[in-house]
């Protein structure tokens, strides 16, 4: 590395600290310039990795957050579900009793009927019988 040239009394530099002169070769300033270069995109490149995590970071509490959303509506949905199961176990109970009721009237419609027929049948008019 080359070493910042003499200043004057106000502290500025009289020459560029890589100024190339008569007895300075060339490749020695570019193999510093490279050098510098170097530790320049190390540095950007180290950045720009901390910049990616911050907003993978970002990414990943969105994806948290849209997480427990879904986990909410899972959640909602289950319950609606059990409800609904709830419901429907008590209609169909309902409906037995009350299909076993409608056989149960049905059934005492149809002895009603036969005791009528019956009656009916007892009321008519016989001919006598001879003896």
């Amino acid at each position: 590395m080359s070493v910042p040239g003499p200043s004057s009394p106000d502290g500025a530099l009289t020459r560029p600290p890589y100024c190339l002169e008569a007895g300075e070769p060339s490749r020695a300033f570019f193999k510093i310039f490279r050098q510098n270069q170097v530790v320049l995109l190390d540095t950007l490149e180290q950045e720009i990795s901390k910049f990616k995590e911050c907003h993978s970071m970002l990414d990943i509490n969105a994806l948290f957050a849209e997480a427990k959303h879904y986990h909410a509506k899972l959640v909602n949905i289950r319950k609606e579900m059990l409800m609904l199961h709830e419901k429907t176990s008590k209609l169909k109970k309902r409906a037995l009793k009350l299909q076993q009721k409608r056989q149960k009237e049905e059934l005492e419609r149809e002895q009603q009927r036969e005791k009528e027929f019956e009656r009916e049948k007892q009321l008519t008019a016989r001919p006598a019988k001879r003896t």
